[in-house]
């Protein structure tokens, strides 16, 4: 299975959601990157996205997105073959 990697904050909805459906497709284990807790990693995280908001996604070296990019690709049967 690929690793899963989110940025993420302490209290985010839709960083649940798209948690819970990671756990629901079999992934046992997610990288959480706390941008809350490390600044760093937030100015990090919107270099390689382009983004502010969170969640954002990999999957392995692949760049999801958001939780509606996740659920997205779950609809159309493309997550489970990302995950490996």
């Amino acid at each position: 299975m690929n690793n899963v990697v989110m940025y993420t904050t302490g209290y985010c909805p839709y960083c649940s959601r798209a948690e819970m459906l990671l756990k629901q497709r079999g992934v046992a284990e997610i990288e959480k990157i706390r941008i809350d807790v490390d600044t760093d990693q937030r100015a990090i995280m919107m270099q390689r996205t382009g983004r502010r908001t969170v969640p954002q996604i990999y999957i392995g070296d692949t760049y999801v997105g958001g939780f509606d990019d996740l659920a997205a690709l779950d609809r159309e049967g493309k997550l489970l073959p990302m995950l490996g």
